[in-house]
């Protein structure tokens, strides 16, 4: 039906950048909000950004001014370009996007995951 795939993980050092991306597959009709969120070892899921269909986007205060997330609606991709990863940073880090889709015999709606990519930053 409907995938998420992310890519642009990896290992960085501290200081450095990380382009994230995350492609949207399937029996689409429409995608509306698109966002990145992550999760620390031992820590709670957090809101990282999100961004609309009409391209108004809002982040967590911990990334504001070093992560800019942004969206190509033809190619059905989220993108999050971080900038001065920070250790704290370290996470691994989920696109999810509310999808209308053709299910069957008729279209639904609701929340797709990706599978997560891993962000290391070393000090």
């Amino acid at each position: 039906q409907v995938q998420l795939v992310e890519s642009g993980g990896g290992l960085v050092q501290a200081g450095g950048s990380l382009r994230l991306s995350c492609a949207a597959s399937g029996r689409i009709l429409s995608i509306y909000t698109m966002g990145w969120y992550r999760q620390a070892p031992g820590k709670q899921r957090e809101l990282v950004a999100t961004i609309t269909d009409g391209g108004s986007t809002n982040y967590a205060d911990s990334v504001k001014g070093r992560f800019t997330i942004s969206r190509d609606n033809a190619k059905k991709t989220v993108y999050l370009q971080m900038n001065t990863l920070r250790p704290e940073d370290t996470a691994v880090y989920s696109c999810n996007a509310d999808i209308t889709f053709w299910d069957s015999d008729r279209y639904r709606s609701r929340t797709h995951w990706g599978q997560g990519t891993q962000v290391t930053v070393s000090s």
